[in-house]
């Protein structure tokens, strides 16, 4: 049932994306969207960090972040104290592009939780964190 929700989102997100002309110029996907998101909230983060955050393959995380940084949307950066490790932050590009797509995501979410309740939404949160902190 989550992974058939989550099927279902991240399509009707990548519509959404795709109905915007400067989004879908840039052909940004879902999954795309969520390193964006992730590197807007948090200044700096690694490769292999946005790996074990999202259980993704090391091998299609590369190739995704090679992707956003051909597209002028990320950069990779050489941690100052260390380094051995390259974080990777958004270009002006990308924290140029991140509100309008958060608001086309909102609108996905939006568009998921019609019928729900207020209290709903709540509990829905509530039991979604709990599945979060277990993982």
């Amino acid at each position: 049932m989550i992974s058939r929700v989550k099927t279902e989102a991240l399509a009707a997100l990548e519509e959404e994306l795709a109905k915007d002309p400067e989004v879908s110029a840039l052909e940004v996907t879902a999954a795309q969207y969520v390193i964006i998101a992730t590197l807007a909230e948090q200044e700096a983060f690694s490769s292999a960090q946005l790996c074990k955050f999202f259980s993704y393959d090391a091998g299609a995380m590369t190739r995704m972040v090679d992707r956003l940084e051909a597209k002028g949307l990320v950069r990779r950066e050489r941690d100052s104290e260390d380094r051995r490790l390259v974080n990777l932050e958004l270009t002006e590009s990308g924290k140029a592009l991140f509100p309008k797509m958060k608001l086309l995501s909102m609108q996905v979410q939006n568009r998921f939780l019609v019928g729900l309740s207020q209290q709903e939404v709540q509990q829905l949160e509530k039991t979604l964190q709990k599945i979060l902190a277990n993982t």
